[in-house]
């Protein structure tokens, strides 16, 4: 029986123009509120999963980063973390203590906590992985299809090297 291929995402700086559509469609798809009117001002959030931040002359997506080694699955002691098969690193809520150490170990500083809910949990981008087991793309993929890209590790690799030639 063959593995199922680990799929990712690809962003290709070079032709995001800092729209924030990805952003706003990943806010609609999990009915989280529109924080700012300028979508470039917005910061990771327990109701921000995507940003688009300006660096320099180039737009750059900030979001869950889908490690291959995720360290907040590592850190975390009751497994609420859990790397998928398909590709994205997803939260299990019912299994949290809410001991916050996944906040700790991210890198990139991502997974954020529900401060402000009487019962407060971890929140972060789950790559639309209802889509993903159904073979759909994420929406910001969907959203944006000239600057992020969708596919296993071995295609995002080889179109990326495409686009450096």
């Amino acid at each position: 029986m063959l593995k199922p291929q680990t799929k990712g995402l690809l962003l290709d700086t070079t032709r995001c123009i800092g729209c924030g559509a990805c952003a706003l469609a990943c806010k609609e798809r999990n009915k989280l509120p529109k924080t700012s009117d300028d979508v470039l001002k917005d910061e990771l959030s327990d109701k921000t999963y995507s940003v688009v931040k300006q660096v320099g002359s180039r737009y750059v997506r900030r979001m869950c980063m889908h490690c291959t080694t995720p360290s907040c699955a590592s850190a975390c002691p009751v497994a609420a973390f859990e790397k998928t098969a398909a590709g994205p690193v997803i939260y299990h809520e019912s299994k949290c203590m809410g001991c916050r150490y996944c906040m700790i170990s991210c890198p990139f500083d991502v997974p954020k906590f529900d401060y402000s809910s009487t019962n407060p949990k971890i929140q972060k981008c789950d790559m639309c992985y209802d889509r993903i087991i159904k073979g759909e793309k994420p929406v910001c993929v969907e959203t944006c299809g000239i600057t992020l890209f969708y596919g296993t590790r071995r295609e995002l690799v080889a179109e990326a090297r495409k686009r450096i030639a």
